[in-house]
């Protein structure tokens, strides 16, 4: 492995020097401590070896550095995050931890816990998407034991905290890293720093979310929203929407609903029309699963005439199918033929010919459940024609034809 070389930082620093020329004699001076290791454990952990390293002005492990020392250690250390990042992204995975492994172990000697574990993230996020599991592991343990320093301390550290939290998310430990945010929440609220409260909420939301624990990301964004009902629309709007997301996921169509109308009174009062189409299909939707028939019937008529007065023909299309099966469901066939009917309209509105042929295909159906095969037979018929000049279902057209005709005998 290629070594750093640092410039002299002036005669007081010969030491420097004197650790360059023996450097092939250091390794014997330390064969002791190696041999030591090796018999307790035939692989030591490469976060925690005591070997030295050229990088090291001093021998004395109570020598502190001064500030030029670390200065240019520090730089050096970003210098083998580097070479570590160029083995990488040549195939040298072995060697490229190697060389991580260094760097962590050098940024414990400056003392600096919030770059170390702002290293320990970084290096473990690789690791994690390698499926190095060794590494992650050796990773976890040390950012488990920073933060049970960190936790036997008077103050809280929460530039520290914030890191961890973030290295945690980086090698996917959410119980961690919502361990953290936990405690960092806990402050911010004891010094009624609401504007952390806010941003260490939406983390956990966001970490809740990634892990799908919808019951708990909920929980969250209720809070994030009833802070956020004080006049900041967006940040309303953003919680309305992320909720109602949420309980869909989650199956909670009577959770859902009401969030979801939240949002089209806010677009009402704006004077948005044109994001309510959609929503009023979804509202339509719960109603629907609520076993609301005609409340899901009243809204998808109510989307489809706004989709269709906005021009948004595939928001049209989308309120029109389901309203459609609604009438077919409660046995009013009559109906939905009528919804049909619209519905060609909409889609040579649109030059939406997929949708006309599956139209097609839908009325020819209905008539053949009434047994109204004339009615069903010229359905299919101009199926049939769509799907020819389409390349697609022709063999599914020409046996309806054939099954209807062999009725209608």
């Amino acid at each position: 492995m290629a070594t750093l070389r640092l410039h002299p930082l002036g005669p007081k620093l010969s030491k420097w020097v004197i650790i360059a020329l023996s450097a092939a004699i250091l390794p014997l001076c330390f064969a002791s401590v190696t041999l030591s290791q090796s018999s307790d454990n035939d692989n030591p952990n490469p976060l925690e070896l005591t070997a030295p390293d050229p990088l090291l002005p001093s021998l004395s492990p109570d020598e502190p550095l001064n500030p030029s020392e670390r200065s240019r250690l520090s730089e050096a250390l970003d210098e083998l995050n580097a070479q570590a990042q160029a083995e990488f992204k040549a195939g040298n995975q072995s060697k490229a931890f190697d060389i991580w492994y260094r760097e962590i172990r050098l940024r414990r000697v400056l003392g600096d816990l919030v770059a170390e574990v702002q290293t320990l993230g970084r290096v473990g996020g690789v690791a994690w998407n390698e499926n190095n599991k060794q590494s992650v592991q050796l990773i976890t343990t040390r950012l488990e034991e920073i933060q049970q320093e960190n936790q036997a301390e008077d103050s809280i550290n929460l530039s520290l905290l914030k890191a961890l939290g973030k290295a945690y998310e980086q090698i996917r430990v959410p119980g961690q890293a919502l361990t953290v945010y936990e405690q960092i929440l806990a402050d911010a609220r004891n010094q009624d720093d609401m504007a952390t409260v806010e941003a260490t909420l939406k983390t956990m939301g966001e970490l809740h979310m990634a892990w799908f624990d919808y019951p708990k990301a909920a929980e969250t964004y209720e809070e994030l929203l009833a802070q956020a009902q004080s006049g900041r629309i967006s940040e309303e709007v953003a919680y309305l929407q992320q909720l109602a997301y949420i309980y869909d996921q989650d199956q909670q169509p009577d959770q859902a609903l009401p969030k979801k109308q939240q949002l089209v009174d806010i677009y009402l009062s704006q004077g948005n029309d044109t994001q309510i189409p959609a929503l009023k299909i979804a509202i339509a939707s719960d109603y629907n699963s609520l076993n609301q028939p005609e409340k899901a019937s009243q809204t998808y008529q109510e989307a489809y005439s706004l989709a269709w007065s906005l021009q948004q023909f595939a928001h049209a299309s989308e309120a029109l199918q389901p309203l459609a099966e609604l009438y077919l469901t409660s046995k009013q066939p009559q109906f939905a033929l009528q919804v049909y009917e619209v519905l060609l309209q909409v889609e040579q509105k649109s030059y939406n010919y997929y949708g006309l042929m599956n139209t097609y295909d839908k009325i020819g159906q209905v008539y053949v459940d009434m047994n109204n095969y004339p009615q069903a037979l010229a359905a299919f018929q101009k199926g049939l024609s769509l799907a020819e000049s389409l390349q697609h279902r022709e063999a599914y057209f020409v046996n309806k034809i054939q099954l209807v005709n062999r009725k209608n005998l």
